[in-house]
């Protein structure tokens, strides 16, 4: 793993959605930097001028212009703006448009469970093999049977993300027992993992690089050690991960 220094602001982002978010984030705090500096000079403004002193009465009733009102309301169209205008299509262009899965370049499953990530990658033939909750056990994480062609070349692993730069991954994200929430700071994804859900989502990285896969939801007494590790490879050293995982597989089924 590589030693990952965070800026003093915000995460490193290599992801092609990330600056939309970083964006959003930085406005609103400005915003609300502006809104905690006026109020408060307001406060002040108001706690001296309008406060009891010799030869002068506590006034209660203060401005009476409508500037403070015209103010509100300059704040909530400011709101609906950030609302409607930015995170409403940043939300739109990341969760609702979904690419189908002939525009990706990777489809993998990612299963949670207290406390560790499961990755499920299909083999050559595209196909992920099918899971049975009858099958779950210590050696068998995800319940993948054996017996179905489809499952005889598909990989999976524990806490070890691995996917290519520069090419669309779909990721279709569950849990087996409780809510997690699958986080990848670096790419600007988070997404919860809801037992009996899949939901989908979608990103690309731009530059290669290994970080943390983290939960952002506390789901039992060993959530701080619930993490994994996500590794962004050139196309070559994927291929070369995918080929070294089947061989794995393939001694791990012989020897046993």
């Amino acid at each position: 793993m590589e030693n990952v220094i965070y800026g003093w602001w915000l995460p490193p982002d290599v992801s092609t959605h990330g600056h939309q978010i970083d964006f959003i984030i930085n406005l609103v705090h400005w915003f609300m930097l502006v809104l905690f500096v006026g109020w408060s000079v307001f406060l002040a403004v108001a706690l001296v001028k309008f406060r009891a002193r010799p030869g002068h009465k506590a006034n209660p009733t203060g401005v009476t212009s409508h500037l403070s009102t015209y103010m509100e309301v300059g704040v909530a169209v400011a709101e609906v703006v950030l609302l409607v205008g930015l995170a409403i299509p940043t939300w739109a262009e990341q969760k609702a448009a979904v690419p189908a899965e002939d525009e990706v370049g990777l489809v993998v499953r990612a299963v949670g469970e207290q406390f560790a990530w499961n990755f499920h990658y299909p083999g050559p033939d595209g196909k992920f093999g099918r899971t049975a909750i009858e099958l779950v056990d210590g050696g068998n994480p995800l319940g993948l049977d054996s017996s179905d062609p489809a499952a005889a070349d598909d990989i999976t692993t524990i806490n070890q993300f691995h996917f290519p730069v520069g090419e669309k991954v779909l990721l279709y994200l569950s849990s087996k027992d409780v809510i997690h929430s699958f986080f990848l700071p670096v790419m600007r994804v988070k997404q919860d993992a809801i037992p009996g859900m899949t939901v989908p989502l979608w990103f690309e990285a731009t530059e290669t690089g290994s970080f943390e896969v983290g939960c952002a939801q506390l789901c039992g007494l060993g959530h701080y050690r619930m993490k994994g590790y996500m590794t962004i490879d050139t196309a070559e050293s994927f291929a070369a991960w995918m080929k070294e995982q089947a061989e794995l597989a393939s001694f791990e089924d012989d020897y046993y």
